[in-house]
């Protein structure tokens, strides 16, 4: 690529005025030159960030009518069905926002949407980062960021839709208030501090804008920060594709390529935001009327990324006991531990786990397709099923009403399902990428069905195969196999046994390495053409048909049923630490 970029004119002379004072033009002769890989998954990240931009935008609007206040008012405004009613400063004001102040309900629908969008956009980018395996080596600390990010943001949604202070953010205040006193000990002296008093008080509406407004958001804008300059020194990661190798990033440069279409991308975005707040209500206040504390709303849900909330502590019996003087209530107090605690502080050790479990220290700057980590896939799609059964669960009575079935029912279900549902996901999705690994080696090996079928001289019909081509066989010959560390009980030429085998650690460490290093081996010959292709049929077809079984017997690696010298070591082209970082082209 050219080390030339032709800037404008006009911009040139402010250029060579900010290169005199801050020297910045090699810094931004760099960041002009760096380069993207374009994937479709890649825009995922993209979003998050750009919906976070939108709900920065929509929410400085926003808190120049907003009244963060608990004061009783009686209210006289454009909405008639509220007119003379008794509500809080903060509920008037959102009314007043949504029917008297222009484009204000505009912008809280823009701004509602955009929170929504930021968790999902995150939670699906999160889930790619994890499919791929993009997290390890050297990119663990983007990763632990990103687990904060999204942590962060299911504060920040719960503080921003309760501060309407209307029946329904009500109804989860006194929830999070439920949670908090539920926390042995500390939880009651936490809960008054934060209400400032009893349930609901005066001051909790005042210290969550405080906290929505600059403490999270400053706090989610340093991290992205961080995220984007991390990624941009350890370069992006990318698909397996011809060309691509742990050594080099293929895309496109910033300048002019990856800033015109990201730019067209923000603007799609903000499109999307709009035309759902245009034309899909979300969160109408106005229908809920101001919060009481004697009353509740049926079919209550709140935003869907809290869901699992919810519905964990729906799902949850009425337990409880008495421990030195201290009734510990586990109806509150687990449902709100366990299911995020499984989700985000596995999520946080699940990379330095898989390196101790694989041995793996090598830099990876390749994703690997999900289908070659079937442990990892497996462990992931158990995981959304446990979520998805939580986040159901949160609605049912909802779907008791809908399916015209009991709520018990609904309850059972789910109790049973948040067991069985992540170990049978597990399985099944372990099963699913073991069988498009044997796929990927039939299409090395014999080549792709062109749907033309052949008579043989003695009368067999056999359809004709045709190689791959470079490009489609680069994505199937990117996959490693991992190397299968000493087992228990191994020693070596001298009889001492390894180290890293001995003990209950060294048996547990040894169990987990022969589940990852389960797969498929392709025995490719190199050219993919396999049988059928119209060069020797009659032999070839013979071959194949003789040796296919014997051929998937032998590839079928599972745990111990290989010794470590018959595992190929990983690619050679690996970055080591000691090497320069990748090169971009």
């Amino acid at each position: 690529m050219s080390d030339t970029i032709d800037v404008p004119k006009s911009l040139s002379g402010t250029g060579s005025w900010l290169d005199d004072r801050f020297r910045g033009a090699r810094w931004l002769r760099a960041v002009l030159h760096k380069v993207y890989p374009d994937h479709w998954t890649f825009l995922l990240g993209e979003i998050a960030l750009y919906s976070f931009v939108i709900l920065l935008l929509t929410g400085t609007f926003l808190s120049l009518f907003f009244v963060p206040s608990m004061n009783e008012v009686v209210y006289h405004g454009s909405y008639v069905k509220l007119d003379g009613i008794k509500m809080s400063e903060a509920y008037a004001s959102t009314l007043n926002i949504s029917f008297d102040v222009r484009a204000g309900l505009l912008m809280r629908q823009i701004h509602h949407w955009s929170a929504d969008l930021f968790m999902a956009s995150l939670t699906i980018h999160m889930l790619r980062v994890f499919f791929t395996g993009a997290y390890r080596k050297p990119r663990e600390v983007n990763w632990l960021i990103g687990i904060t990010l999204f942590a962060l943001g299911l504060l920040e949604g719960l503080f921003g839709y309760s501060l309407p202070d209307d029946q329904l953010s009500g109804a989860g205040l006194r929830i999070f208030e439920g949670v908090l006193q539920g926390i042995p000990i500390v939880g009651t002296y936490a809960a008054f501090f934060l209400f400032g008093g009893p349930f609901p008080g005066n001051s909790i509406v005042p210290r969550m804008y405080i906290i929505h407004v600059l403490l999270i958001p400053g706090l989610i804008l340093a991290l992205i920060t961080a995220h984007l300059f991390i990624m941009i020194h350890q370069k992006h990661t990318q698909m397996p594709a011809l060309g691509n190798t742990e050594r080099n990033v293929v895309g496109q440069p910033f300048y002019p390529y990856f800033i015109t279409k990201t730019t067209a991308w923000f603007f799609f975005i903000f499109l999307a935001c709009a035309l759902l707040a245009t034309f899909a209500s979300i969160n109408p206040i106005w229908l809920y009327g101001p919060y009481s504390p004697v009353a509740i709303s049926s079919a209550s849900q709140p935003d869907w990324y809290m869901g699992i909330l919810e519905g964990s502590l729906r799902v949850m019996p009425a337990w409880e006991i008495n421990f030195l003087g201290h009734t510990l209530s586990l109806s509150v107090l687990l449902p709100a531990a366990i299911p995020f605690g499984i989700i985000l502080v596995g999520a946080a050790f699940w990379p330095f786990f898989e390196r101790w479990a694989t041995g793996d220290k090598s830099y990876h700057n390749i994703n690997d397709r999900p289908r070659n980590a079937p442990i990892r896939t497996a462990t992931g799609m158990a995981t959304v099923t446990f979520y998805g059964v939580l986040w159901a669960e949160g609605a049912n009575d909802v779907l008791a009403d809908k399916l015209q079935i009991p709520l018990y029912t609904v309850t059972w279900i789910a109790r049973v399902l948040v067991f069985v549902g992540p170990a049978v996901a597990f399985i099944v999705t372990r099963r699913i990428c073991l069988g498009l690994q044997r796929k990927d080696r039939e299409l090395l090996e014999h080549g792709l069905e062109t749907g033309i079928i052949r008579q043989l001289p003695q009368g067999e019909f056999i359809e004709v195969h045709r190689p791959l081509n470079e490009e489609e066989r680069a994505p199937l010959e990117a996959k490693k196999v991992p190397a299968l560390l000493p087992g228990a009980g191994s020693a070596d030429e001298n009889g001492v046994p390894a180290p890293q085998a001995r003990g209950v650690v060294g048996r547990a460490r040894t169990i987990a390495n022969r589940a990852f290093a389960e797969t498929i081996v392709a025995e490719a010959d190199g050219h993919g053409n396999g049988h059928g292709n119209g060069h020797g049929p009659a032999d070839e077809h013979a071959a194949v048909s003789a040796g296919s079984a014997g051929a998937e017997e032998r590839a079928e690696i599972g745990p111990g049923e290989l010794p470590e010298s018959s595992i190929p070591h990983p690619d050679p082209l690996v970055w080591h630490p000691h090497e320069e970082p990748p090169e971009e082209t």
